[in-house]
């Protein structure tokens, strides 16, 4: 093969590799304490001093998930909307299924205009936390504090801040935007801790018996599960008039977490008239992700749009629902 033809392999193989290594995680709470952890100063000194580009850190990083990270997706210059959305994947609170589901969903919004921030939160381990429970709130009420404190840095408007979740990243989403009344954070400038609006894919929202999933919940809340706990969880019945509207994809074949869960939600925000769109599939069964190859007319389209028009925003601005 002649040089020139080599050349120009591996220079088209090095743009593939510096593509997809263009977005770099970084700590979610910089270099302060990540709060609700068991850990050794040292454990997290080794952490801070690691280069975040390298996959032996990134092996070592998900394997243990002390410090959780955002990675920033941003649209093409110019072509930002101002509309932002905190991408949290599923993993039944045992694992963050980026690569299946917040990944891709994440390079969608930014090649739509929409700044989207892939948050690697923490899972529920009690080795790791204090409080198992409230580590991943935790780490989305700081998502959220980060991308409104940094609005300006990333050409986002402040009432433009959302939060997309998928499976038990569904249940950690419309926790914090059914939560966000409680603080779990340190929250010195009193940011509004409220998404501007929700994004459920095939989510667990309930903890009831007969909706549940159950490794979610024993993941969450076990392993001693109270009628309390499941109570406090099951975010259909912590709807208020404040939640943020809501868009929900669900298909009904999926065996994994029941269409209960979504249809119970959708019903919950209907009786207290918050905006709500449910984006329905026949088929396509669990963990699709973006892309459900049993349909012609992907979620992620209109879904988008949705995003955009933004015909909700006018009466829940999120000045409207400040932290307490």
């Amino acid at each position: 093969m002649p040089i020139t033809s080599r050349l120009l392999i591996l220079t088209a193989m090095l743009a593939m590799v510096l593509a997809t290594t263009a977005q770099t995680p970084f700590p979610l709470y910089g270099n302060g304490k990540v709060p609700n952890a068991i850990a050794s100063n040292s454990d997290m000194d080794t952490l801070r001093g690691k280069s975040w580009l390298t996959s032996a850190d990134t092996i070592i990083f998900r394997a243990k998930t002390i410090m959780p990270t955002l990675t920033v997706y941003a649209p093409a210059s110019g072509k930002a909307t101002g509309a932002a959305v905190i991408v949290c994947s599923g993993g039944s609170y045992r694992n963050v299924a980026d690569r299946v589901e917040g990944i891709p969903a994440a390079e969608k919004l930014a090649a739509a205009g929409i700044t989207a921030f892939l948050l690697h939160y923490r899972v529920p381990r009690a080795d790791l936390m204090i409080n198992k429970e409230t580590g991943p709130v935790q780490d989305a009420q700081r998502a959220i504090q980060y991308v409104r404190e940094h609005a300006e840095q990333y050409h986002i408007k402040v009432d433009q801040v959302g939060i997309m979740g998928f499976s038990a990243g569904g249940h950690l989403v419309s926790t914090a935007g059914t939560h966000f009344n409680k603080t779990y954070i340190d929250n010195p400038r009193n940011t509004s801790l409220r998404p501007d609006f929700m994004v459920l894919v095939y989510p667990v929202i309930s903890f009831a018996d007969s909706l549940t999933h159950e490794l979610s919940r024993q993941n969450l809340i076990g392993p001693a599960i109270t009628r309390e706990k499941i109570t406090e969880y099951s975010n259909e019945l912590q709807v208020t008039p404040a939640t943020p509207p809501t868009f929900i994809v669900h298909a009904v074949d999926d065996q994994i977490v029941k269409v209960g869960n979504s249809l119970c939600f959708v019903a919950a925000m209907e009786q207290q008239q918050v905006p709500v769109k449910f984006f329905v599939y026949t088929k396509g069964g669990h963990g699709f992700g973006v892309n459900n190859n049993t349909a012609a007319i992907q979620w992620i389209d209109p879904c988008i749009s949705w995003i955009k028009a933004a015909t909700w925003s006018a009466t829940t601005q999120a000045s409207n629902y400040s932290s307490k």
